[in-house]
């Protein structure tokens, strides 16, 4: 049967070429299973060069993921840049969806929807990797039961993305690159009784495949927060990520379905600060260069009155332009 009995999502950012190509050489041709990968790429073709390098380094068959295409065993599937990669049942899907963490694909979409539609037979494995993506979603994973997987953070070029699974709940693995192919291997050789995964996990799934605006949907996750998004301006819920037995995990996501960590947060609402300071900036010195030429035209008309009265206008405005440079050049400094 080309039916896997395992999915294994993965998810890497910095450093993650070289973490994936030594992962995939770890895998056996014999794997019950169906590979999943996103890796942070840009808005360019680079998931064609990342599946041209994987395939120098397994027999596996690896490509890039394409929407409604069926899942096959021993297969590796690639998400494409700009689209977020989701599993279902027998299906691949690809997303349009909004960002999840400020990134799309996102890993944490891929780990929830492994984990909506596999439950315990999904195993979620993070690599090297700055900040946080990852976390929610290797959750997921764990509450529907399923495996657990990181890289031991003292060997991944980035270790950020290992540490945060590790400091927000308990993993099954924390191990090298060169033991994941065996334990892997080991996992998908039994045969666990399928549970269904919990409602909220399946709720968030569904939300980024089908793009679901819905508040009902989003109320059933959390409580509404005092945030507004950054990206679209609506309301963000506050989302309840924790689990028995685990850390809080605080996380926001809007109706529209952008979806943030506390730390991506932070990050998005310093972009779009540092994004309306400059537009402001720059309409300030348009409005002074403005009051600029009128001074100059109406000196030439011999209007001294009324050039004088732009001549201050233009002083007033460019004390407030100096301001806002200083205001602009100390919020960056406090990133």
């Amino acid at each position: 049967m080309d039916k896997p009995k395992f999915v294994i999502a993965v998810g890497a950012s910095a450093g993650g070429l070289n973490a994936l190509s030594e992962f995939v050489a770890q895998l056996q041709p014999d794997l019950d299973a169906a590979i999943f990968i996103v890796m942070h790429l840009s808005h360019t073709s680079i998931g064609d060069f990342l599946v041209h390098n994987l395939k120098q380094r397994t027999a596996l068959p690896c490509e890039v993921a394409v929407d409604g295409a069926p899942i096959k065993k021993g297969h590796i599937y690639v998400a494409s840049p700009n689209l977020h990669l989701l599993v279902k049942k027998e299906t691949i899907v690809l997303g349009h969806g909004p960002e999840e963490n400020r990134w799309r694909p996102s890993i944490d979409v891929l780990f929830r929807s492994a984990a909506a539609a596999y439950s315990n037979r999904a195993i979620g494995v993070v690599l090297t990797g700055l900040l946080d993506d990852g976390t929610t979603g290797m959750l997921a994973i764990k509450r529907s039961g399923g495996t657990c997987m990181v890289q031991d953070p003292n060997e991944a070029e980035y270790p950020d993305m290992p540490l945060s699974v590790l400091n927000n709940m308990e993993v099954n693995y924390c191990i090298s690159l060169a033991s994941m192919g065996e334990v892997i291997l080991g996992i998908t050789q039994t045969n666990p009784e399928e549970i269904p995964a919990p409602p909220d996990v399946i709720i968030e799934s569904e939300i980024a495949e089908r793009v679901v605006v819905d508040y009902d949907n989003v109320k059933q996750l959390g409580e509404k927060s005092i945030y507004a998004c950054p990206d679209c301006g609506g309301g963000l819920w506050g989302i309840d990520a924790s689990c028995e037995g685990q850390s809080k995990i605080d996380r926001y996501r809007c109706h529209i379905g952008h979806s943030y960590s506390e730390k991506d947060l932070v990050i998005k609402q310093y972009e779009v600060f540092e994004a309306t300071l400059w537009v402001a900036l720059r309409m300030m010195e348009e409005r002074r260069n403005l009051f600029m030429k009128m001074e100059n035209d109406h000196t030439r008309k011999g209007l001294s009155t009324m050039a004088k009265s732009y001549h201050e206008k233009a002083e007033a405005i460019q004390g407030h332009v100096d301001k806002m440079k200083e205001v602009l050049f100390a919020s960056q400094k406090s990133v």
